[in-house]
């Protein structure tokens, strides 16, 4: 009866242990569960701190994104105003450059016509020279100023005329050019020593042989006597006429004959000027014979101004000018089809 009273005692001791066990068990898995909480709640953690973390840089990545956004847009509007800008002024500069080209244009139509308009006021001064005086130096040079102007602008529209130009120049060079300027000298030489030319009387009068002085004679009586014979010597005057004695001119007539000399100079001066070969060769003939007739012909002056119209009278004072007409219509033309093509 004493045996089977002893047998629950292992029996307990088993349950404790199972007990103790499933508590330790308990205990490690609560252990090991705390743990793994533990370990999941740091990881936990150190990830949202790493998340934070990462936010946070994104969050200042954004910002930092869209402050470079904002300034990239400012500078973009900033870049389209100053594209606008630059629009306009791209724009204004066009317009200026067209208003620029249009001027130039109109400046260098203008220069043209003022350039066209110069020479042929020239060409026209130089035709009138021809015409009235015969200058065909004066005129030569007028075109080879006109040409030598239209050389320096160097402009193909230009080329009609400056051909017109030089065949005119060729032709006014190749005619035989008389020196109406030395001519007309000369006879202004001639006017100038008019009053130094001796008349003839004056001449004769000094030439004139002086008697000799006479003994006066003593006595009343021959001293009348002697002066009765002079005046009876004196109302018979015995001349030889085989040689025309020169005319006796008082003061006034005198004067006006050096006058008249003067004017038939002037006159053939005029007439030389005016191509007047008849009237030149008139002038000229009725001064010679009067300083012939009236003047001392042994006289050096008068010898000087005989000789000097002998040259003169060689000359040749009339003639056909040349015309420069081809010239003229040439620039006239060129002006007329420039004024058309603008209207």
């Amino acid at each position: 009866m004493g045996e089977p009273q002893s047998a629950p005692a292992p029996a307990k001791r088993g349950a404790t242990g199972l007990r103790i066990a499933a508590a330790l068990l308990i205990a490690a898995v609560l252990g090991a569960t705390t743990w793994a909480w533990l370990d999941a709640r740091g990881r936990i953690g150190a990830t949202q701190e790493e998340l934070a973390r990462r936010l946070r840089d994104i969050e200042t990545d954004a910002r930092e994104a869209r402050a470079a956004a904002r300034r990239a847009e400012e500078g973009m509007r900033e870049a389209q105003g100053r594209l606008a800008a630059l629009e306009g002024k791209l724009a204004d500069a066009q317009g200026q450059q067209v208003a620029l080209e249009a001027l130039y244009q109109e400046l260098s139509r203008n220069r043209d016509e003022w350039q066209l308009a110069e020479i042929e006021q020239v060409l026209a001064i130089a035709a009138q020279q021809l015409q009235l005086s015969g200058n065909v130096r004066a005129a030569l040079l007028a075109l080879q100023l006109a040409e030598s102007r239209l050389a320096r602008a160097d402009r193909p529209q230009f080329l009609p005329v400056r051909r017109a130009l030089g065949r005119d120049i060729e032709r006014l060079k190749a005619l035989p050019t008389a020196d109406v300027a030395g001519t007309a000298r000369r006879i202004d030489e001639l006017l100038a020593g008019v009053d130094a030319l001796p008349l003839a009387f004056e001449a004769r009068v000094l030439a004139a042989p002086r008697e000799a002085p006479r003994d006066e004679p003593q006595g009343a009586l021959a001293r009348f006597g002697a002066g009765l014979w002079q005046e009876l010597k004196q109302l018979v005057v015995v001349r030889r006429v085989d040689a025309p004695e020169p005319p006796l001119l008082a003061p006034t007539q005198a004067y006006f004959l050096r006058e008249n000399l003067r004017l038939r100079l002037l006159s053939a001066r005029l007439a030389l000027l005016s191509r007047n070969q008849a009237a030149w060769q008139g002038d000229l003939r009725a001064a010679q014979q009067w300083l012939q007739r009236y003047f001392d012909p042994r006289a050096r002056g008068t010898l000087a101004a005989l000789a000097q119209i002998g040259q003169l009278q060689a000359v040749t004072a009339g003639f056909e000018p040349p015309s420069i007409a081809e010239s003229l219509e040439a620039v006239r033309a060129f002006k007329s089809r420039r004024e058309r093509a603008s209207g």
